[in-house]
């Protein structure tokens, strides 16, 4: 009788040890639900200001002096030459001054400046926050556009939109994180979207291709209509069974799991997805607030409405592309700078239209909009009436999302050339994005070769002055 009664546990050690079996049941819980859906919506570090992102990118390098940061001075010195340091030649050189061709005003009550060449944004500065000192790394598109997305100009690296996936997951289960409408194949093509080293379930979803006119905004082989849903489940259930038999004799096999998780959101999204694309049931109303059946605007419109659709389901980042496929993209006025106003027609209504639509929904509280390109352009002229690519001081605009709206923070020097205070690097704009949505940039790491990897490397930090 004593022998048996001291191999009974003591009730500390019972207690102990059902405290121990109920906290694996929960951790197993978890890792089979991730390893369902390894999107599944995941909590943010902290409280998120915002919890989806638009990009609106600019493909080329819109011209911040003739946009929404005024230059007197290129005024009264247009045609005189002026020593600047070249960003492209490295090198100090006399280049001719070169006035803008659209004249300034103030709007709102914040007052702040937006040229003739945007009305209908320039009807939203009082909900804009503009960053006029961002400078970046890459003189030529394809380092700069990378820099953009992954934070690196020749190296393969996550994109912005992956890392945010990885990071929160997806709000909605039948639809991917991270989309991108009509990205182009040049200037980085699909790394701009691409995972990289993280899992490839965090890949962007490409809806569209840039330089498509008139082509429909679809995912392609979305629907199969040769065979009915039933027998659809059925081979889709009879493929998932052989995969997992797969797995269960490989266990750890990255590129098979990837292959399980992307037919299982592929197969949601099939309830889903088509429905969303459809823009048909919107309102003529809503349609002509986007510029929708009128050009040049239609295009673009159909794409930023879709954007508002796809936030309003639940996807975390949602990339707008004016961009096409050719070796100079648009907004690259390296000569007759005049024609940015060929992309600023296309555009400014449909974006405007966006922030309006946004708004009266109560989603731009918490929807961050970023409007801009991969660079800015030069003060002096190029091509006797064009500028050049400038990567040391240009303008972009965030909305929304927990940023102060009509505000400006930074400035470049007297020609618009130089980002002189309060200077953004594009790390910086990664940082306080990911701040945003509730990340910390420090913190949100993936373990590859050896090293631990972040979006802003070992750089960036929080611009907390946009901050609301």
């Amino acid at each position: 009788m004593s022998e048996l009664s001291t191999q009974l546990p003591t009730r500390r050690q019972l207690l102990r040890t059902l405290s121990c079996g109920f906290g694996y049941l929960a951790l197993s819980g978890l890792a089979s639900q991730a390893a369902v859906n390894p999107l599944a919506a995941r909590p943010s570090r902290f409280a998120p200001r915002a919890k989806r992102v638009i990009f609106l990118f600019m493909q080329g390098g819109p011209s911040q002096v003739d946009t929404f940061d005024p230059k007197p001075r290129l005024d009264a010195e247009d045609g005189k030459e002026v020593n600047f340091n070249v960003a492209r030649t490295r090198s100090v050189t006399p280049r001719k001054v070169l006035r803008s061709p659209w004249k300034f005003k103030q709007f709102g009550l914040c007052g702040q400046w937006v040229s003739d060449l945007l009305p209908n944004i320039a009807q939203h500065v009082d909900d804009l926050c503009f960053i006029r000192s961002l400078h970046t790394d890459g003189v030529a598109h394809g380092p700069a556009t990378l820099c953009l997305h992954t934070g690196q100009t020749n190296l393969v690296r996550p994109s912005v939109g992956s890392w945010i996936a990885y990071g929160l997951g997806t709000e909605n289960a039948n639809l991917p994180g991270f989309v991108t409408i009509n990205p182009p194949v040049n200037m980085g093509g699909p790394r701009n979207y691409g995972n990289a080293f993280l899992p490839p379930v965090y890949q962007g979803t490409a809806i569209g291709r840039a330089a498509m006119a008139n082509a429909p905004l679809a995912i392609r082989h979305l629907t199969n209509p040769k065979i009915s849903p039933a027998d659809q489940r059925q081979q889709f259930d009879y493929l998932q069974q052989i995969n997992q038999t797969q797995l269960s004799a490989n266990p750890g096999d990255g590129e098979l799991e990837a292959a399980i998780n992307s037919f299982e959101l592929a197969f949601r999204m099939q309830a889903e997805a088509p429905a969303l694309m459809d823009l048909a049931g919107e309102s003529e109303a809503t349609r002509r607030l986007y510029g929708i059946g009128e050009q040049p605007t239609d295009e673009f419109g159909r794409e930023c409405l879709l954007a508002r659709r796809l936030a309003e389901s639940g996807v975390r980042y949602i990339q707008v592309n004016y961009s096409d496929n050719a070796n100079m993209p648009k907004w690259d006025q390296h000569s007759n700078i005049k024609a940015h106003e060929l992309h600023a027609r296309a555009t400014d209504k449909p974006v405007a239209g966006l922030l309006a639509d946004l708004k009266s929904r109560g989603l731009l509280e918490d929807t961050l909009v970023w409007w801009g390109g991969e660079f800015g352009r030069t003060p002096f002229a190029e091509n006797r009436d064009g500028r050049d690519h400038n990567p040391n001081g240009f303008t972009i605009f965030l909305a929304g999302g927990g940023v102060k709206p009509g505000m400006a923070h930074g400035s470049t020097d007297d020609y618009g050339h130089e980002a002189v205070q309060n200077k953004v690097h594009m790390h910086d704009l990664h940082a306080t994005l990911l701040h945003l949505l509730g990340l910390d940039h420090e913190k949100l790491t993936f373990r590859y070769a050896g090293r631990d990897f972040r979006l802003t490397d070992v750089e960036g930090n929080i611009v907390r002055e946009i901050l609301a």
